[in-house]
């Protein structure tokens, strides 16, 4: 019995001679397990550009995976909205809340999450791309949701709104959440230093609105469980290396965790690459369970979102179930 809401971000991790079939395959058998497990939700993030990772067109993903679940609620965590046209998006998150009504969300962020060629390439425009336009663009998203324009209507769109999230790793996106009243979801598993601050911004700005009464927050992070400290310590090596090559402009898939382990790390890189991993939940059930319980502490999260970046979808999909099994009922 899961009492805290658990959820599941996912990125369809391609490892090294695994094809992109194969990962999103994988995917969604993680998608059906956890549901089973009873997750809330099963998010997917838009990459690009990225050999480690098939999640590059989430609103395509998330119409198979809703279609291959029948409870759990799908949804992007997000959709980088300089990348794309409002009504675009619109127009296909209306169709996916049309098709499956009531387990669609949208979960929106303002960087591009990649770099700018190819964010250009993706929009083939500079109109939008900057972070500065992205209240107006997530006025006008919203907009078509609502009919605000009787000459454009986003059809599906208009009538068939998902739940609409923004997504953040600073303090912008946590102030815009709040003042619009939106429930907003934190990347602790890539900016652990900001967290508190920035939750704590939102329930400062946060005005109540027809989409929530009072703030809710969720925290995504970094999860890898395992029967063992040493084996889940194990377990994390490739996304810690893959997590350094892309920092280094020299992005690949995940290797196997015995290539991670025999890297040669200089000193400053073993240090970044053991960083990635600073106060997020990797152990056994015990040594999750008690990391979590801290984050729930020290954040006041209403929901907590977990990623699992690991070389093999059985050890992926292990973990969840350990901590659905054993680490979930502990948690307050």
């Amino acid at each position: 019995m899961i009492d805290v809401p658990l959820s599941v971000l996912d990125l369809a991790p391609v490892a090294r001679d695994v094809s992109a079939t194969e990962a999103l395959r994988a995917t969604t058998e993680l998608a059906r397990r956890t549901e089973e497990l009873g997750y809330r939700r099963f998010w997917v993030a838009e990459h690009h550009n990225m050999p480690s990772i098939a999640s590059s067109a989430p609103s395509v993903l998330i119409a198979h995976l809703a279609a291959a679940t029948s409870t759990i609620r799908v949804g992007s965590g997000g959709v980088m909205l300089p990348n794309h046209a409002p009504l675009v998006v619109a127009e296909q998150f209306g169709t996916l809340e049309a098709l499956h009504p009531g387990r669609i969300d949208l979960g929106i962020g303002r960087a591009p999450g990649t770099d700018q060629r190819t964010a250009l390439a993706l929009r083939r425009t500079t109109a939008g791309l900057s972070a500065e336009n992205f209240p107006q663009e997530l006025g006008d998203l919203i907009g078509y949701f609502e009919g605000d324009d009787e000459r454009i209507v986003a059809v599906p769109g208009r009538g068939n709104e998902p739940a609409i999230w923004l997504l953040g790793s600073s303090g912008f996106s946590a102030q815009l959440a709040g003042l619009l009243g939106l429930p907003f979801s934190f990347a602790h598993h890539f900016s652990s230093a900001n967290t508190v601050p920035a939750l704590e911004l939102y329930r400062a700005n946060f005005r109540p609105s027809r989409w929530l009464s009072e703030p809710y927050a969720k925290v995504a992070v970094n999860a890898i469980c395992a029967d063992t400290d040493e084996r889940a310590r194990y377990l994390s090596g490739p996304a810690s290396l893959a997590f350094l090559k892309l920092r280094k402009g020299t992005p690949e898939p995940l290797v196997t965790p015995e290539e991670a382990a025999a890297y040669p790390y200089t000193d400053q890189e073993r240090a970044f690459a053991e960083d990635r991993f600073t106060d997020q939940a990797v152990g056994s059930p015990e040594t999750v369970r008690r990391q979590l319980t801290d984050l729930l502490a020290r954040t006041g999260a209403n929901e907590l979102m977990l990623t699992t970046m690991v070389y093999d979808i059985a050890e992926r999909t292990r973990s969840f179930e350990l901590i659905a099994e054993k680490v979930a009922a502990g948690l307050v």
